[in-house]
């Protein structure tokens, strides 16, 4: 930009902005901060019209701040890259014309998260600042109340949507694993614990820090009423001294 055209607008900022697993206090000072001073705010919604992203942070939002929707099929019948692009495009203009977009994203955005792919899209034409959030998989080891892993162990993450062969073969060399994703693929994955074993040391939470966060047995757990904000967690055997 040449600093004598005054005509030149300086584009905005794009903010990755990691919200958490579900309750407002766990939010970072940063994502707070942010989040409460940028013009435009974008979150992903189903298109059934459910918000869990603004609903997580509703309470910190400004009349006069411009929200963009993002709706998303959430859906493996069908492509959600379509949706990005439309999304991509309409934060592009805010950006162009200079002004600062925050993109909500549960949970942590690098991981498993819905603005990488935003990320994907933007990040090599405007300034893209990541803030990190508490992942649902760690908060919902904080609620379980068990340790993860000790010393040398290694930790494995894997969405339920697997095939059951994948999944088997991942699962039997895991230290310690959490399976997210659950929804409509709970029987799958406890058909895949049980032949290996690991059905006993298998522990159930859903909406994990959320006001209506359940945790249960997880051999009472009814498979057609598995939201897909559920985690099956087995941690790891190592026993510390």
């Amino acid at each position: 930009m040449n600093p004598e055209n005054k005509s030149e607008i300086r584009s905005g900022n794009l903010y990755g902005l990691g919200i958490g697993p579900g309750d407002p206090e766990l939010l970072t000072i940063k994502a707070h901060r942010i989040l409460t001073s940028v013009p435009v705010i974008a979150y992903p919604t189903m298109e059934s019209g459910k918000v869990l992203a603004r609903a997580i942070v509703a309470d910190f939002i400004r009349p006069e701040q411009i929200e963009v929707p993002m709706p998303l099929p959430f859906s493996v019948d069908r492509s959600s890259q379509p949706y990005y692009d439309i999304a991509a495009a309409k934060i592009a203009e805010h950006l162009s014309t200079g002004r600062d977009v925050a993109v909500l994203c549960e949970g942590d955005p690098m991981l498993y998260g819905s603005f990488m792919y935003i990320f994907n899209r933007l990040s090599d034409r405007f300034h893209t600042e990541v803030i990190p959030g508490i992942s649902s998989t760690f908060a919902s080891a904080a609620m379980l109340g068990a340790p993860l892993t000790y010393r040398n162990d290694v930790l494995s993450i894997m969405p339920a949507t697997l095939e059951a062969d994948i999944l088997r073969d991942r699962l039997a060399v895991a230290d310690a694993a959490i399976i997210i994703k659950l929804g409509r693929h709970f029987a799958k994955v406890k058909s895949v614990l049980e032949e290996l074993d690991l059905f006993s040391r298998a522990l159930y939470i859903e909406r994990a820090t959320m006001p209506n966060q359940h945790i249960k047995p997880i051999a009472s757990v009814t498979a057609d009423e598995v939201p897909y904000w559920a985690i099956v967690m087995i941690p790891s055997q190592t026993k510390p001294q």
